[in-house]
């Protein structure tokens, strides 16, 4: 398998696939975002779309019986899960090593039938299906094979005077049974990244498939078990009645990846039992487009972020912040770039995919009301079709400005200079990427420095998420934690402080001279701390 990492950008732009690339999408088991407040129960925010149609078929319809009725209850799997655990045997490196190598056999043997299932669910192109899905699986668990023992090591930690004869190391150690609820968007590589890492970590886990991509639970349901151990790692399927259940079960440690508002939910579920938790989720993700920067590269990258899953992505472009003169070129370039890549029709473009339901459709749709259509705009209700759309006259006041757009919508917002920019974007939530386009260093270094997002990538949309070494995550109401990576090991250990005191004759000795205690408080002045020497052996 060719290197992902170093050959993805070119290989996407110079394809001009319509793919996916940011493997985050923000929505898992609820396709429409416009349910209530977060106290809603989960089964309220997740019944909003119920709508059958190619992608969104009830789980029911789509899952084999088979698979729905022998499936074990909440409880009687996270108990299952627990006793796996507690036996020890997920502990032991080479037992970690045997299931990962057994996860990738799974891939590698199961190629088309992944591919089928990614088609089945969201009509993705082989292309796509292994750009995304599996060819970015094997590479990232190939990796995660080869260095997962090492990060398992315990880490020795700097020592002071009075410890210099001591032991200080930080153990990696599991959680314990570790709950993954994946996403619709990249139904099995989102959901099996994550598995993968807590597996090398040392855990059992409970895998959670979204029901919105039917196929692929399925193909999960069955295929998971023939390769892995059945006890410590289970597969449960289900909708909503069932995703509550499982939420209301103690787990050590849950990563979910969705929408905001579902988040909320996980992370109050997490709250009644302290558990720590992962929240991939989303958020409206700015791009600033200033005078200097080359609006032919910079609006074919825009575009390309904007584009690529109809604009189902997490980290997609949200809006544009620019001057209204550069706001003019890059309309003008816009219109003939997506001629270039989409033809004059572009519904019968290949490259163009399809909003996931119709509710989804409705919502999308009504931000065409916003603004001016100055590029795009058409609609096919029946197929769940929206053309590449670009909105100027926008304000920051209006609907489209609100809430994350999640559609192939790209509104423009006028700002006078950096300052007015870093303004707009301070005043609302803080997003889980940011896209700076500008030749000027100065101001690209004053825009880093005074915002916050969960990731910045200049110059560029979604490609700081395909750097390994670059943790993915965000911040706020765009999530918490993050992963990639050796961050996708670390995020399911924890790091265990240890102390080993040696009991020799010098060490007793420097011990001896902060005790014991007493009235004559003019020795503490001569007790050795921490910050008079330090060992990093």
């Amino acid at each position: 398998m060719f290197n992902l990492m170093i050959r993805l950008p070119q290989l996407l732009r110079a394809s001009k696939v319509n793919i996916n690339a940011s493997f985050k999408l923000s929505q898992v088991l609820s396709v429409d975002k416009t349910v209530g407040p977060a106290s809603f129960k989960l089964s309220q925010v997740l019944s909003v779309d119920k709508t059958v149609g190619p992608v969104t078929q009830s789980l029911v319809l789509e899952i084999p019986d088979l698979v729905l009725t022998n499936m074990k209850t909440p409880g009687e799997i996270v108990h299952s899960a627990r006793i796996a655990f507690e036996s020890g045997r997920t502990k032991s490196l080479e037992f970690r090593e045997q299931q990962l190598r057994n996860l990738l056999k799974m891939y590698e043997e199961n190629e088309q039938e992944m591919l089928d299932a990614l088609k089945k669910d969201l009509n993705k192109s082989k292309m796509e299906g292994v750009l995304t899905e599996v060819g970015y699986l094997i590479n990232e668990l190939k990796s995660l094979i080869s260095e997962f023992k090492e990060w398992a090591q315990p880490e020795k930690a700097t020592r002071g005077l009075p410890n210099i004869m001591d032991e200080a190391l930080i153990y990696k150690d599991p959680y314990g049974v570790v709950l993954v609820i994946g996403a619709w968007n990249y139904p099995i590589q989102l959901t099996l990244i994550p598995v993968s890492g807590a597996i090398a970590a040392g855990n059992a886990v409970v895998i959670k498939p979204s029901e919105i991509s039917p196929a692929s639970a399925e193909f999960m349901a069955r295929t998971i078990p023939k390769y892995l151990d059945k006890e410590c790692y289970q597969v449960m399927c289900g909708g909503v009645a069932e995703t509550t259940e499982l939420l209301k079960e103690k787990f050590d440690y849950i990563f979910f990846t969705g929408n905001t508002t579902v988040g909320r939910i996980v992370h109050a579920a997490a709250n009644k039992h302290l558990t720590p938790v992962t929240l991939e989720l989303g958020g409206k993700s700015p791009v600033y487009l200033d005078d200097t920067a080359d609006i032919d590269v910079a609006t074919r990258r825009i575009l390309w972020g904007k584009c690529i899953n109809a604009g189902q992505t997490c980290i997609a472009p949200d809006y544009v912040l620019c001057s209204k003169q550069t706001e003019a070129k890059f309309v003008d370039t816009a219109r003939n770039v997506l001629q270039e890549w989409y033809g004059k029709n572009p519904k019968l473009s290949p490259d163009l995919c399809r909003i996931v339901s119709d509710n989804h459709f409705k919502r999308v749709s009504k931000f065409l009301s916003n603004g001016k259509i100055v590029v795009g705009g058409n609609t096919d209700a029946e197929e769940r079709f929206i053309e590449p759309t670009i909105l100027t006259d926008v304000d920051g006041a209006d609907p489209v400005m609100q809430e994350e757009i999640f559609g192939p919508i790209l509104p423009i917002v006028n700002v006078a200079n950096v300052d007015d920019a870093i303004k707009f974007i301070n005043g609302r939530e803080k997003p889980l990427a940011f896209y700076i386009f500008s030749k000027n260093k100065s101001q690209v270094d004053t825009l880093l420095e005074n915002t916050t997002s969960g990731g910045v990538c200049v110059n560029d949309t979604l490609m700081h998420l395909t750097v390994s070494s670059l943790p993915f995550g965000g911040v706020g109401t765009s999530g918490m934690g993050a992963y990639h990576g050796k961050y996708t090991f670390d995020t399911f250990v924890h790091k265990k402080s240890t102390l080993v005191k040696t009991l020799n004759k010098l060490g007793e000795s420097l011990q001896s001279s902060s005790q014991p205690l007493t009235q004559n408080t003019s020795s503490l002045k001569q007790v050795p701390t921490d910050g008079d020497f330090v060992d990093n052996t």
